[in-house]
């Protein structure tokens, strides 16, 4: 197997660079001779436990690369390898033929061990802080970029590194774009506000949303906010090991559809994090992989009326022995923010 996600790479042997535009790969074999394919660019001054195979960038390295591909075998070959990489490996390499393998690697990133769950815990207490602050700087007048572009900081004074993701920030009807980019808009009176953010601390990711309201909040608003708080309350109620994934989004989803706002959650239940904040496996209808302990994943329902406002929640959780944990402590209740 040629490995060339470079947070797989980082995931079986610790190193982790970005390669840019440039070559990176693990090749995987049976006889336990792996070898690490590195641009002459990319420092790193540890033994990896692995052979390192060393090129510049003038060399031909998809033809320095075929040379150890076993001939004859069936070579697996990861989603991240571009097909400029690729094409000319099978032109050079003489395997019998070649198969997505990333699987292995994806599912054994989906269960967390100890060390993981210790690291992902501390990720999102930093997370349960940085919110309250955020939601400190909330007060007349205040756009949404003004208050993504203090995160980063606030997260660095907390003990994080970095962001894991670029923050949503959303009023009022901006809101209902589920991904939508902080912008110059200012914040009125009754509109929702949407805080979605994570951080970076030791090689881990931290994502958490919450809603709130400035001021006032009309009935609707409050019976869409209740709405999502009920179907992510049940979601995470249902989940241990051996339920199939797929149950845990119709359980939240039902309860929205109920209401009439089925068409408004318009996206998965939740998607898995760790390393990257976006990992392999989602929580979804589609997905029928049984749940197992150690798996760590968003659960996150919203409801979106375009051109109104939008209602997200969400909190990471972990399996456990006989259900969930949540990794996430700030208050789910609604809040309305009187500056």
């Amino acid at each position: 197997m040629l490995v060339t996600d470079p947070y797989a790479v980082y995931y079986l042997t610790d190193y982790l660079t970005d390669p840019k535009e440039r070559f990176l790969g693990l090749y995987l074999n049976a006889d336990g001779n792996h070898v690490l394919f590195l641009n002459n660019l990319f420092f790193q001054t540890r033994d990896l436990g692995v052979k390192e195979v060393r090129f510049s960038d003038t060399d031909p390295v998809m033809q320095i690369v075929s040379e150890y591909i076993h001939p004859g075998e069936v070579l697996g070959i990861d989603k991240c390898m571009q097909a400029r990489f690729l094409i000319p490996l099978m032109a050079h390499a003489k395997a019998s033929d070649y198969v997505l393998s990333s699987l292995c690697i994806d599912m054994a990133r989906a269960i967390k061990d100890a060390s993981e769950i210790e690291k992902m815990v501390e990720a999102s207490r930093i997370n349960d802080l940085a919110m309250e602050k955020l939601k400190a700087l909330i007060h007349p007048g205040v756009t949404e970029i003004e208050i993504a572009d203090q995160l980063k900081a606030i997260y660095q004074n907390l003990g994080a590194s970095d962001n894991s993701f670029d923050p949503i920030v959303a009023f009022g009807e901006n809101g209902a774009d589920g991904h939508h980019m902080p912008d110059d808009t200012v914040l009125s009176e009754g509109q929702s506000i949407i805080f979605d953010v994570g951080c970076l601390k030791d090689g881990y990711c931290s994502d958490m949303t919450r809603t709130f309201f400035y001021q006032t909040v009309s009935e609707k608003h409050r019976k869409i906010y209740e709405l999502v708080q009920k179907a992510q309350q049940a979601a995470v109620e249902a989940i241990r090991p051996g339920i199939p994934i797929c149950q845990i989004d119709k359980i939240a989803r039902d309860i929205i559809s109920a209401e009439g706002y089925g068409k408004n959650f318009n996206h998965r239940l939740g998607h898995f994090i760790g390393m990257e904040v976006h990992e392999y496996g989602d929580v979804s209808c589609a997905n029928e992989t049984l749940l197992q302990e150690g798996m760590i994943f968003s659960i996150e329902p919203g409801i979106y009326l375009t051109g109104e406002m939008g209602v997200r929640i969400e909190d990471l959780v972990v399996v456990t022995k006989d259900g969930c944990m949540r990794l996430n402590h700030y208050p789910r209740e609604l809040e309305i923010i009187h500056p």
